[in-house]
């Protein structure tokens, strides 16, 4: 999963059985404010083997440096084996680092596609997707030394990122766990205390060619490949040493780390070694990318929209205020970049809880939508979108569904009462979390407060703090009985999406929801996840969305509140920044500097 502030990070923690993606996701209906250049995106669907380089953009020019103003970014280190935010992994993949497989923006659907890295193609697998077969190309360097790159430095990356130990929150935890062979009972090189460098058995080497073997299907390996985990790191004990790798890890794209301290600064400078020939989708038109961190939102808008001296050569990757938005609107529409990213933010009832499924409907009913994204200094039909389905357009096979009928951000207290009256529970308790240090959080309570109470709920805020408010929102046992959550999935497909948020955790026992905050369980629905893993890949993305909706349709266990998009902007000079929708973050790959 992947968000993109520290509260909801990417974890794959909790997901289920995997499938391959075929078609096109379906569209959600746009909002009357959102903007005419809106796209939801096909968040990675496409697929271009073939791909090769160089890439050259025309009329792109080389020189300037881009300067990157953030608030809360770069937050967590820059080792791929534990690289866990979208910013970390966006910035390291497109500029830094290379993995077997990548993502490339295509200009003429505005999506992003999926196409070869270090491997020289998308990968070969036998017929039962059991085993995995990547060819590593070759004239790939080190940017600290200009040695070559080679496939057992590739290996010794997917193996060490394995360790849970040295890597609790590495992407890779759940993949190597449940699908590598052998992989539920491997402690890792460091762990074990194996010599560093040494290979995990599910993965070997031959020449330039890496095989992986599976303990059960995976036919969406490739898109997999795509995460910094799956790229080389030096095999020299001494180099990739966690405790020091984590502040300069080794470039292999066409920038490397200059200074990098966490929170605060990342210079990035060309990698002389990087070569464009090898790259089926990086450029290196800038001299270089300057990160300032904690610098604050209303500078950065204010500087955006003065748009004078190094302002021109400025963006940022956060959300735009929405009065700077509407400025910005006005002013200067082709400097934002907007589209959408491939989230979904729900309430979830907890099902252990509120077992009659009218409450939950009145709740859906209840739910002021549109003042609570005003509070959250959302922008409506722009960065946060009207929501259907739980899964978000642009994921294949999606066709949208309305279970209540309910239309974009409405709400309508007159039939969530009507519903609890037919369920004889007017004056229904519900206790949800807040933080009263985030001002931002009170603003949002106060709304659902308003409207759950006029629709004939007992609304009931529990107060927590910013540094409590995960550890309470994940106990099982906490005094609540409704958790405000999101997923975003690692990559276009419904397997990303129901087994994760659907999928049974039985909390009770576990004490753990997984990403199922709505404490949902239910053995038949589990027994068509398992089922629809074994059918033909082209029939999987369909049946996702239609156990999607039957789901929705027959137990409402949650309600979606929105889709999330993005509100960006950048200065004049800067060329190529567009919207990368499996992430929401710009496209750093084609980035240039008007000259």
């Amino acid at each position: 999963m992947r968000l993109r502030t520290p509260l909801v990070a990417l974890s794959s923690v909790g997901l289920l059985a995997l499938a391959a993606c075929g078609g096109s996701g379906g569209g959600s209906a746009p909002s009357a404010e959102t903007p005419s250049n809106f796209n939801p995106g096909a968040t990675g669907n496409g697929k271009d083997a073939n791909a090769k380089g160089p890439v050259t953009i025309p009329g792109a020019q080389k020189g300037g440096t881009v300067t990157v103003l953030t608030l809360t970014g770069l937050t967590t280190t820059m080792d791929p084996s534990e690289i866990y935010y979208t910013d970390t992994s966006s910035i390291f993949s497109g500029l830094i680092g290379r993995s077997l497989t990548q993502y490339r923006y295509d200009p003429k659907t505005k999506n992003m596609i999926l196409v070869p890295d270090l491997a020289t193609d998308l990968g070969h697998s036998n017929d039962t997707y059991t085993k995995w077969t990547f060819t590593i190309r070759d004239g790939v360097k080190w940017g600290e030394n200009g040695q070559p790159v080679t496939a057992k430095d590739v290996a010794w990356g997917m193996t060490r990122c394995m360790d849970a130990a040295t890597f609790p929150t590495g992407a890779c935890q759940y993949y190597s766990n449940v699908y590598y062979k052998g992989g539920s009972s491997y402690k890792g090189p460091y762990t074990e205390h194996q010599k560093p460098g040494t290979i995990f058995k599910a993965i070997k080497v031959d020449g330039n060619k890496i095989t992986i073997t599976m303990a059960k299907p995976f036919p969406d390996m490739p898109y997999w490949m795509t995460f910094p985990a799956n790229g080389p790191v030096p095999t020299d004990p001494k180099v990739s040493d966690p405790k020091t790798y984590k502040k300069h890890p080794w470039s292999t794209g066409p920038y490397m780390i200059d200074k990098f301290n966490q929170s605060k600064e990342l210079v990035l400078k060309r990698n002389p070694y990087w070569d464009a020939k090898t790259d089926p989708a990086r450029t290196q038109y800038p001299d270089g990318y300057d990160f300032q961190l904690q610098t604050p939102s209303e500078k950065i808008d204010q500087i955006l929209l003065a748009d004078t001296g190094d302002g021109q050569t400025t963006l940022t990757y956060d959300d735009l205020l929405a009065p700077d938005y509407q400025q910005m609107k006005q002013k200067a529409p082709d400097r934002l970049t907007l589209g959408g990213s491939p989230c979904t933010y729900y309430w979830g009832p907890d099902n252990r809880k509120i077992t009659d499924k009218r409450v939950r409907e009145a709740l859906s009913w209840a739910y002021p939508y549109k003042n609570a994204i005003l509070a959250a200094g959302l922008i409506p039909g722009v960065n946060a979108i009207p929501s259907t389905n739980l899964m978000p357009p642009g994921v294949p096979g999606r066709t949208e569904y309305n279970v209540t009928g309910r239309e974009g951000f409405d709400s309508d207290p007159a039939k969530a009462k009507a519903l609890l009256k037919q369920a004889n529970a007017l004056g229904y308790e519900i206790k949800f979390l807040f933080r009263t240090d985030d001002p931002i959080s009170v603003k949002g309570k106060d709304a659902i407060v308003r409207g759950l109470t006029e629709a004939g709920f007992k609304a009931t805020p529990v107060p927590t703090t910013t540094a409590n408010y995960v550890a309470a929102r994940d106990n099982v046992n906490e005094d609540i009985n409704v958790r405000s959550a999101g997923w975003c999935s690692d990559w276009p497909s419904g397997s990303t999406w129901l087994p994760p948020v659907l999928g049974s955790t039985n909390p009770n026992k576990s004490k753990s929801f997984g990403a199922n905050y709505s404490a949902f369980g239910n053995k038949a629905a589990d027994a068509q996840m398992d089922a629809i893993q074994k059918m033909p890949l082209e029939d999987q993305a369909a049946a996702w969305n239609n156990l999607d909706k039957k789901i929705m349709t027959k137990y409402f266990p949650l309600f979606t509140t929105y889709y999330t998009g993005i509100a960006q902007a950048h200065g004049s000079r800067i060329m190529g920044d567009n919207d990368d929708n499996t992430v929401g973050m710009p496209t750093w790959k084609d980035m240039w500097v008007k000259q």
